[in-house]
């Protein structure tokens, strides 16, 4: 699929996240709070589970496999996506200074100081993001690889559902996230691993094998 018709179908998936109110504001006149729900799969502890995973994982893997084939090659693109991408959300949270819904039930409370950082989603960039390269690198041959969008998908809604993001928060965060890994996966090399010793691109199971 290309990329940017990648981007329509997540674009779409999000308005899964449009509001059913007459009454809403924000950016894109979508933002609203919807109903609080911190229990079973929308807990905050399930949140924080799937992006402490997605690091753990894609730093792992990194590591483990080098960049001596096509899977490791694409999982220090994801690294390089998931940090761009963190990076970016991180500067547009300093820059609009939004109010949470946790903290506010006016969608257009921006520019506030900068305890206030609700826009973009830094979480759903970074899910958004570490899945991106590998959509791209195998979605072609193995469409199954698709399923992996479920994951942004999930935590958008989530942060939505226990207050801590507006709607557009998390279709932003979702926008740079796939953005920024589409352009780390068609990079000629992984950024950061330019950056280090040599060595990192042979990774610990190349480096060990008998």
């Amino acid at each position: 699929m290309h990329p940017f018709s990648r981007l329509r179908s997540l674009w779409f998936a999000g308005c899964l996240l449009l509001p059913l109110a007459a009454h809403a504001g924000g950016p894109f006149g979508i933002d609203h709070t919807v109903s609080y729900d911190n229990s079973g799969i929308w807990a905050r502890h399930n949140q924080l589970v799937l992006i402490d995973a997605t690091v753990v994982t894609v730093i792992g893997g990194s590591l483990i496999l080098g960049d001596q084939n096509k899977l490791g090659d694409t999982f220090w693109r994801s690294l390089d996506s998931v940090a761009v991408s963190s990076a970016i959300a991180q500067g547009g949270k300093w820059i609009f200074q939004r109010e949470r819904p946790s903290q506010t039930d006016n969608p257009n409370a921006f520019f506030k100081g900068l305890k206030y950082q609700s826009f973009p989603s830094g979480e759903v960039s970074a899910v958004a993001g570490a899945v991106t390269p590998f959509v791209v690198a195998y979605g072609h041959d193995h469409p199954e690889v698709y399923a992996l969008e479920l994951l942004p998908l999930y935590d958008a809604i989530a942060r939505v559902k226990v207050h801590g993001h507006w709607q557009s928060d998390v279709l932003a965060g979702w926008a740079i996230g796939t953005g920024v890994g589409i352009w780390a996966a068609h990079r000629q090399s992984p950024l950061i691993l330019g950056w280090l010793p040599g060595g990192f691109a042979v990774g610990f199971v190349h480096r060990f094998r008998p």
